[in-house]
């Protein structure tokens, strides 16, 4: 019983983030601007030292999780 509320409970915040964060249409079909669709996100000013950063988080884990045989 306790694993399906859990199962239900994780359905409906996933559910529920999707709708939270829906940016509602236009009717026109034009993407929200004059010109069509808008301008993406600029997402690789960062990329690398995130990238490094992930790696290193890794390994750390990796290291830290390793028992001594």
């Amino acid at each position: 019983m306790r694993k399906l509320f859990k199962f239900y409970l994780l359905t409906f915040i996933l559910f529920s983030d999707f709708v939270a964060f829906a940016q509602p249409g236009d009717d026109d079909g034009s993407g929200g601007l004059e010109g069509g669709d808008p301008q993406p996100a600029p997402i690789n000013s960062k990329l690398i030292l995130l990238g490094i950063t992930g790696v290193m988080f890794v390994i750390y884990t990796f290291r830290k999780d390793r028992k001594p045989a």
